[in-house]
């Protein structure tokens, strides 16, 4: 054992600060690092094939990163790993657990009593179905319906919990019991997950389409913890794929003509793609076609057609 190198364990001050804080999140959930494994400098080591502190200049590590992020070299992000606790509604769990390439551990309300708590809705919190996004909400309902939906919802969750407890009174196994619960029922679980998944989870989750509920923890995670934990990870990411724009084929090839000014030809190009297909209203709806809008729109410029 005379040439065993040692290892120094690679500690984060900023993390270690707020481990085990619960972060607020929703009216009664939660996030809070339990444990993490590397930072910054893990993901260094690993591109570089590397042992103990590696380059000295902060400057060429932050380099590597971004370049790491940038062209899409993700296998050393894997090298991070961090344990969160988390507080959650379960129906924002069922759409956070679809992201399968995390370890995780989910309070069971087949051994143990339910959380007694539900997430509520404040009088100007209902939102709207939104009428061109099926699974999407736009605007908000007034105060004076929304006083009614909370105090509607406030009866159901009061009354399913009533039920629920009466049932384990009398004896109902625990796993039957649960049966009715609404999904509004708050559960924790742990999460363990690598950077490079977490990343992936976050670009998803923190994206403005995103579901609110999942978006408000998405937004504490990354803004309060990744941004403590892997920093220069963190503004890369921010960087390169969080506030960036891709484009397709399709979209660069109508890019060229507008930079050209040849405006017939991008029409042309467009119907040729079945982006310009009109109906008795004008235009019938397109999907790609709406989202290089907002791609235009974003760059300020006006849509050619």
């Amino acid at each position: 054992m005379e040439n065993q190198e040692k290892l120094d364990k690679i500690v984060i001050p900023e993390l270690d600060a707020v481990l085990g804080k619960k972060f607020k999140v929703l009216d009664d959930g939660f996030v809070r690092v339990v444990d993490y494994m590397g930072g910054d400098e893990s993901i260094v080591q690993a591109a570089r094939v590397s042992y103990g502190k590696g380059t000295k200049k902060v400057s060429e590590d932050r380099g590597l990163i971004r370049y790491l992020l940038r062209n899409h070299h993700t296998t050393p992000f894997e090298m991070c790993e961090i344990k969160l606790h988390v507080r959650v509604p379960m129906d924002a769990w069922r759409q956070w657990i679809r992201h399968r390439t995390a370890n995780v551990n989910e309070y069971s309300t087949r051994y143990s009593i339910a959380i007694d708590a539900s997430q509520k809705t404040g009088i100007d919190e209902w939102r709207i179905q939104a009428q061109d996004n099926k699974q999407g909400s736009e605007g908000f309902f007034g105060n004076e319906e929304g006083s009614k939906l909370s105090q509607r919802e406030s009866e159901l969750q009061n009354f399913a919990r009533e039920i629920y407890q009466e049932r384990l009174a009398v004896g109902v196994a625990r796993e039957q019991a649960r049966k009715d619960l609404p999904l509004s029922t708050y559960t924790e679980a742990y999460w363990k997950i690598d950077l490079h998944n977490l990343l992936h989870f976050l670009v998803l989750r923190m994206d403005q389409h995103a579901q609110f509920e999942i978006r408000s923890y998405a937004n504490v995670i990354g803004n309060e913890i990744v941004n403590r934990w892997c920093p220069i990870a963190w503004e890369a990411f921010k960087d390169y794929i969080m506030n960036s724009k891709s484009f397709t084929g399709l979209e660069l090839q109508l890019l060229k003509l507008i930079i050209q000014g040849n405006k017939d030809e991008i029409v042309k190009a467009a119907e040729s793609f079945g982006w310009l297909k009109r109906t008795e209203k004008g235009l019938s709806r397109n999907r790609e076609r709406i989202e290089f809008e907002d791609k235009l729109e974003f760059l300020g410029l006006n849509k050619p057609w």
